[in-house]
């Protein structure tokens, strides 16, 4: 999945979890797991099932050819069934009809995307929650520093610097609570369908798929989801609102961090922000990446919603339409996330600057307009404001902390 212009606006860590070794990795995963549920519920035997399980490891495979022939097949599915059958059957004959017994080539992807998803919406949600941890720090130690405060690029009255932090926190924090509720609902198992591959397993589907979520640690769906995406894409969409409120903090960074404003500057470190032609320039790299991810998340999130049409019981193109968009979209949210989450805890502040811009302001106004609406006094006002924001984000925090340990498996 990586490219020369995709790896400095996303992370290695999300890169490495949606490269072609892991997600194979992952499909093995529920070839695995759906083989020790079916023994368990007495529907295949059990030294099938260990020949199964002791197959599934990655390192046994060709990984390129099976992505190879994957574009021929139509499926990464497809190439990797038929060379874990031919593997199994190297060292057990009998075991090898075993393998993706009652299973569909979208069971076993779209729960190895669920898995591997799961893995990269951990490091954004760690990445956020740091963001917001510097986020509200800046908050509280600067309650009551003045600010102007800009409505249609235009100086508008006066507020605190630590109500501006708080208000850039109150959208990431609600956007974590939202983004574990989605998490929770989307992360689920697939098996079985309207294609009869539950009917293979003569009841005992549900029990399967109650011991492979258990496995797993994902969760046990009411139903298949093969073409009901709404709960998948529901996670999509609450990944682009996160990226939209990180760009929005990126972008208020970048315009107070203008030589003529002056205000904020990204932490300074060598080889940070750079210019190949002129060496005073600090370019704000963190809030590029940030807005870059902003630019490129709302098509990624169009294009979920645009495949939600699928055909009967099985996508032809919608649901592939889909897949391809998945990982662009991850990848940016973390590329985002890490970007702030490594900006903002050294974010520097000039509250000199502010206020001599606020006072530069002052002196070309009237004396009653300047003193109605940027009065420097105006900030003790916004710290009240800022301490109580502060205190109801810290309660939804605890209160997202809460249902994330009740939702652990």
């Amino acid at each position: 999945m990586s490219s020369i212009f995709e790896g400095f606006l996303s992370t290695s860590e999300v890169l490495e979890a949606f490269n072609e070794r892991n997600f194979l990795e992952a499909m093995l995963r529920f070839e695995a797991s759906l083989a020790r549920a079916q023994a368990r519920v007495g529907l295949i035997p059990e030294a099938a099932a260990q020949s199964i399980i002791g197959t599934c490891k990655v390192e046994l495979f060709d990984v390129a050819k099976i992505v190879r022939e994957s574009g021929r097949a139509g499926s990464i599915a497809i190439p990797l069934v038929k060379s874990l059958k031919e593997t199994v059957g190297l060292f057990n004959k009998e075991a090898a009809g075993f393998v993706h017994f009652g299973s569909t080539s979208q069971d076993v992807i779209d729960t190895a995307l669920a898995l591997v998803t799961r893995n990269a919406l951990d490091l954004i949600e760690a990445d956020v929650g740091k963001a917001v941890t510097a986020l509200l720090a800046l908050a509280r130690r600067h309650a009551a520093d003045p600010v102007l405060a800009r409505t249609l690029m235009q100086p508008a009255s006066v507020i605190s610097f630590g109500l501006k932090c708080a208000d850039w926190a109150a959208p990431l924090v609600r956007g974590l609570q939202r983004l574990q509720l989605s998490k929770e609902n989307a992360l689920s198992v697939q098996l079985g369908g309207a294609v009869g591959t539950l009917a293979q397993m003569k009841g005992k589907g549900p029990a399967v798929i109650a011991h492979m979520a258990a496995d797993l640690k994902l969760r046990a769906p009411a139903s298949t989801w093969h073409t009901q995406r709404d709960e998948w894409v529901a996670l999509g969409c609450e990944l682009g609102l996160l990226v939209g409120s990180l760009g929005k903090i990126a972008k208020d960074i970048a315009l107070m961090g203008q030589y003529e404003v002056g205000e904020l500057a990204e932490p300074s470190e060598p080889g940070r922000g750079g210019s190949s032609a002129m060496p005073h320039k600090r370019n704000p790299v963190a809030c590029m990446v940030a807005l870059a991810a902003a630019q490129r998340a709302p098509q990624r999130v169009a294009a979920l919603l645009a495949a939600m049409p699928q055909e009967h019981e099985r996508a032809l193109g919608n649901w592939q339409a889909e897949l391809a968009e998945w990982p662009g979209l991850l990848m940016s949210a973390h590329g985002s996330a890490r970007a702030m989450a490594q900006a903002l805890p050294g974010l520097q502040v000039d509250t000199q600057r502010m206020r001599a811009n606020l006072d530069a302001l002052r002196a070309v106004l009237p004396l009653a307009a300047a003193d109605e609406w940027f009065s420097p006094d105006l900030a003790q006002h916004a710290a009240e404001l800022t301490r109580a924001h502060v205190k109801t984000l810290d309660e939804l925090i605890q209160q997202t902390e809460t249902n994330k340990r009740k939702a652990m498996p």
